[in-house]
């Protein structure tokens, strides 16, 4: 674990990208991104018990994303041709239950995070909830903290929401 001030300045980190995510502001999220992003939701499938390592099929992902991907997707949720965001959701991210670690890797830390998102689209929609886990790799770059890595785990091994245009 890292000591206390560390464990606020990831905490801290964390918050701010919630909130920038859910007001919307993605070009200030692609700032907060390393050039070597790597951003990936591995498929989850249920298992019989003890069967850990078949929870997720073999290299399939519901998205597996580099910085250029990422970017072309913010540029088109700010546009005028997103389709599935048209009205746009309506967003809240809940993290909570934060750890995080030193990596060996100079100036990294490995956070684990639990990651509410309530979504909220129309009037007449039933509101969605996606619960996750995420591991992430934040990076000191500059005197600032930046994410290298995020790796999301879905709680549902079938996703009920409508599509995955939004950022977890």
């Amino acid at each position: 674990m890292v000591d206390a001030l560390t464990h606020y300045e990831l905490s801290s980190f964390l918050s701010d990208e919630a909130a920038l995510l859910d007001a919307g502001h993605y070009s200030a999220w692609i700032g907060l991104l390393t050039e070597d992003i790597r951003y990936r939701m591995p498929v989850r499938v249920t298992t019989a018990r003890g069967d850990a390592q078949a929870q997720q099929l073999g290299g399939m992902a519901h998205f597996d994303e580099d910085l250029y991907s990422l970017e072309k997707r913010a540029t088109r949720l700010s546009g005028d041709h997103a389709w599935t965001e048209d009205p746009p959701s309506r967003t809240r991210r809940f993290i909570s239950n934060i750890r995080g670690f030193s990596s060996e890797v100079p100036d990294e830390y490995i956070v684990h995070s639990y990651l509410l998102v309530f979504r909220s689209r129309l009037d007449v929609r039933v509101p969605e909830w996606v619960s996750a886990e995420r591991r992430d790799v934040l990076r000191r770059v500059e005197h600032s903290l930046r994410l290298a890595q995020r790796d999301i785990t879905v709680d549902e091994a079938v996703l009920r929401t409508q599509n995955l245009a939004i950022f977890l």
